[in-house]
């Protein structure tokens, strides 16, 4: 079992940064790779970012591309999910998620095994 826990939502005006934190524990050793998808009401959940439990490895949506990385404190069992010129269709609620296998399909909701809570992130314009 791997446990996760997010911390850092909350709100922030359009343009401005917020840093996202998931806390891991458990069978962390068995963990490839963290993700991080976000959420509205009524829609798909979405990819956002990725990185490898190495965190030598990263991957971005499109939609965040230069303006989100994630990365991984190798000190600690704790991924980051960094948002910089954060804009209004960026609020969603915000998940990290544990991979325990190799699959290239990183941006799949449904290849990832453990998840965290969520996190509210609003952006207001």
């Amino acid at each position: 079992q791997v446990h996760l826990v997010e911390s850092g939502g909350g709100l922030v005006q359009a343009g401005g940064s917020l840093r996202l934190s998931c806390s891991a524990s458990g069978r962390t050793f068995s963990i490839y790779r963290m993700g991080w998808f976000r959420q509205v009401p009524g829609m798909e959940r979405e990819f956002v970012a990725a990185v490898s439990w190495s965190g030598l490895q990263t991957y971005s949506a499109e939609s965040v591309k230069g303006r989100f990385t994630a990365s991984r404190d190798n000190t600690k069992n704790t991924v980051y999910l960094q948002m910089n010129s954060l804009k209004p269709e960026d609020t969603a609620v915000y998940y990290c998620a544990a991979d325990l296998d190799s699959s290239p399909y990183y941006y799949q909701p449904n290849e990832y095994d453990y998840w965290g809570q969520g996190t509210q992130v609003t952006a207001s314009s």
